[in-house]
C-alpha cells in the first residue's frame, strides 16, 4: 500500500462516520455509502499486477465489481470503529482496504463456481461469467484465479487472517457439498428437506464467509484476538446470517430481479430453500403430491404451481414473521454477548440487513 498521507488521515472524521451505527435511530444515515468510494477507488490498487496477463485482469473486473461490496466494506467499518483514530494511518486503512478486497474476491470465487453447479443465467445484472461467448467451463479456472489473489502479508496479524480464510473456504466448500446432495438430476426427495438440513446448509455453506469473515478478520487487524471475544462474535454472526439466507431464499423467489441483479432459481435447482421447508411443515398429503410432481423440474409450468402452493399457504405472512422474530432475537444476542467495543457494529449490521430488498 502507497505510504502517502491521504484524507483516510483525520481523525476527526473516523469516529463521526461510525456513528450512523449506534443507536440514533436514524437509519438512513449509512456509513457504508459513505465508505463506499474509497473501496472502489482502491480497486485499481487490486488488480495493479505489473506482469499479470489480461485474463487475470478481465476476471477480476468481471466478477469482484458489480456487487453491494457489503462483506469488503464491512472490513473497514469495523476496522474503522475497533481502532483508536489517532493509530488510524494511512498505511494501515490502505491495508484495512486491501483485506476487504480479499473477502469480496473469496465471494466471487464462490459465486462463479456456484452459478456452474446451478447453471444459473445471471449474476449481478449480467451473464454469469460462464455463460460469457467464450468462456464456458474455462470459468472454473478463472475462479481458482479468483481465490489465488487472496493474499496478505507482513503484519503480525498474518497467521490469523490466513487461518481465517482457509477455515472460511472449508466450512463454505463442506456447506456447498451438503447443498448439492440434493441436485436437480435426482428424483426430489421430499425427506431431505428439514429444518435441521437447512440450517446446517446456511451454517456452512455461507454464514462463516459472509458476517464471521469480514467482522472476525478487522477484529484481528485492530489486535483482538481473544477466544472468548470471537467465539461470542461468531454465536451472533452466524444467527445473523440465518436471518440473511432467509431473507435471500424470500427474495429469490418473491423479490423484483430489477433490484436484485438475479433470477431466482431455487425452485428449478431442487434447493432445500427456506420457502420449501415452511411449505412442506405446513401442507397436506395433497399438496405434498404437488410438491414431489413439480419441484425441482425446469418447465415453466410446473415452477408456476410451486409459487402458487407457496402462496396458497400465505409463505410471504410467514416469512414477515419470522423477520420480525427473528429480528428481535438477534438485538438480544447482542445485548448479552456482544463486547462494548463490538456492540454498536452488531446493531448496525443488523439494522442494514433488516427489510432489505436485495
Amino acid at each position: 500500500p502507497s505510504s502517502k498521507k491521504s484524507r483516510f488521515c483525520r481523525p476527526s472524521r473516523n469516529r463521526a462516520l461510525c456513528s450512523s451505527l449506534r443507536m440514533n435511530g436514524d437509519q438512513k444515515s449509512d456509513v457504508y455509502a459513505q465508505e463506499k468510494q474509497d473501496f472502489v477507488q482502491h480497486f485499481s490498487q487490486i488488480v495493479r499486477t505489473g506482469d499479470a496477463i489480461a485474463q487475470i485482469k478481465e476476471v477480476l473486473e468481471y466478477n469482484a465489481t458489480g456487487g453491494k461490496y457489503h462483506w469488503g466494506l464491512t472490513v473497514l467499518v469495523v476496522f474503522r470503529e475497533l481502532v483508536e483514530p489517532r493509530k488510524q494511518d494511512a498505511d494501515s486503512l490502505q491495508r484495512a482496504l486491501t483485506v476487504g478486497w480479499c473477502v469480496e474476491l473469496l465471494l466471487a470465487f464462490f459465486l462463479v463456481t456456484d452459478d456452474i453447479m446451478d447453471s444459473s443465467l445471471t449474476r449481478r445484472g449480467q451473464l454469469c461469467w460462464y455463460q460469457k461467448p467464450g468462456v464456458g467451463l474455462d470459468a472454473i479456472n478463472d475462479a481458482i484465479l479468483l481465490e489465488a489473489c487472496i493474499y496478505c502479508r507482513e503484519q503480525p496479524y498474518y497467521l490469523n487472517l490466513i487461518e481465517l480464510f482457509v477455515q472460511s473456504s472449508y466450512q463454505t466448500e463442506v456447506g456447498q457439498t451438503l447443498d448439492l446432495i440434493a441436485d436437480p438430476q435426482r428424483n426430489v426427495d421430499l425427506g431431505r428437506f428439514t429444518e435441521k438440513r437447512y440450517k446446517s446448509i446456511v451454517k456452512y455453506k455461507t454464514a462463516f464467509y459472509s458476517f464471521y469473515l469480514p467482522v472476525a478478520a478487522a477484529m484481528y487487524m485492530a489486535g483482538i484476538d481473544g477466544k472468548k471475544e470471537h467465539a461470542n462474535a461468531k454465536k451472533i454472526l452466524l444467527e445473523m446470517r440465518e436471518f440473511f439466507q432467509i431473507q435471500d431464499d424470500h427474495l429469490d423467489l418473491f423479490g423484483d430481479p430489477s433490484v436484485t441483479g438475479k433470477v431466482g432459481t431455487d425452485i428449478q435447482d431442487n434447493k432445500c430453500s427456506w420457502l420449501m421447508v415452511q411449505c412442506l411443515q405446513r401442507s397436506t398429503p395433497e399438496q405434498r403430491q404437488i410438491l414431489k410432481e413439480n419441484y425441482g423440474q425446469k418447465e415453466a409450468e410446473k415452477v408456476d404451481r410451486v409459487k402458487a402452493l407457496y402462496e396458497e399457504l400465505d409463505l410471504l405472512a410467514v416469512f414477515s414473521q419470522y423477520e420480525e422474530d427473528s429480528y428481535n432475537h438477534i438485538m438480544g444476542l447482542t445485548e448479552e454477548y456482544a463486547e462494548p467495543l463490538l456492540t454498536a457494529i452488531f446493531l448496525g449490521l443488523v439494522r442494514k440487513i433488516y427489510k432489505r430488498k436485495k
